[in-house]
C-alpha cells in the first residue's frame, strides 16, 4: 500500500489500538495532510513589463500559467511611480543599471499579477526562463518572446516579465503591489483535475 493510500484509508494499525491511540493517530494523519498542503501551496508575483504589455504579450503569458494549472488570484494594469519601482527593486539600488531599470519600468503600463499553486514560485521562474533571454531555453516565456538583456552602464535590455525569486520575496512584492482585499479566494472548476490530492 502506498503512503497516499495509507493516508486516505484507515491505517491497518487502527485495528490494533485503543480509542485514545486511534484518535491521536487519526489527528496526526490529518495534521500531516494539512501541513503537506500548506508547504507546497504558495503565491507568487508575476509582472508583464512595459515591453511585454506594448507587444501584446499579456494574454500569451497568462495562458502559460493557466495551462500549467496555476490559479490567478489578482491582476491589474498600472503605470507604477518612480518611488514604487525604487522600493520594488531596492535590492538592486547599488547596481549601475538601476536608474535605467526604474525609468524603463515606469515608461508604460505593467500588468501585475498574483498566481497561486503548488510550488508556483519555483515553477513560475522556470516558466519565465533565465533573466537573460539569451540564456533562456526555447519554450520559456523569455526564450520565446525576448531577445537580449544588457545590464551595464545605463543600458537595460527588455526581458518581458518579472517573477518572484523566492517565497519570502513573493510575499513582499505582493504586499507592495496589492492590497489584501484585492487577492481573490476561489476554487477553479479544474482544481480536482489538476491536483490529485487537495
Amino acid at each position: 500500500m502506498s503512503s497516499e493510500q495509507l493516508l486516505d484509508s484507515e491505517p491497518a494499525i487502527l485495528k490494533f489500538v485503543g480509542p485514545k491511540d486511534r484518535a491521536r493517530i487519526k489527528h496526526n494523519i490529518e495534521l500531516h495532510k494539512q501541513k503537506q498542503n500548506e508547504m507546497t501551496t504558495e503565491q507568487t508575483f508575476i509582472a508583464v513589463k512595459p515591453d511585454g504589455v506594448q507587444r501584446g504579450l499579456i494574454g500569451p503569458i497568462i495562458s502559460r500559467f493557466e495551462n500549467r494549472g496555476f490559479k490567478l488570484v489578482a491582476i491589474k494594469l498600472m503605470t507604477a511611480s518612480k518611488e514604487h519601482l525604487e522600493k520594488h527593486y531596492e535590492d538592486l539600488s547599488s547596481k549601475p543599471f538601476f536608474p535605467g531599470l526604474v525609468t524603463y519600468m515606469a515608461s508604460g503600463p505593467v500588468c501585475a499579477m498574483v498566481w497561486e499553486g503548488r510550488d508556483v514560485v519555483k515553477t513560475g521562474r522556470a516558466i519565465l526562463g533565465a533573466t537573460n533571454p539569451l540564456q533562456s531555453a526555447p519554450g520559456t516565456i523569455r526564450g520565446d518572446f525576448a531577445i537580449i538583456l544588457i545590464w551595464h552602464e545605463q543600458d537595460v535590455g527588455r526581458n518581458v516579465c518579472h517573477g518572484s525569486d523566492a517565497v519570502d520575496s513573493a510575499k513582499k512584492e505582493i504586499a507592495l503591489w496589492f492590497k489584501e482585499e484585492e487577492l481573490q479566494k476561489w476554487k477553479p472548476a479544474q482544481f480536482d483535475w489538476v491536483y490529485e490530492k487537495a
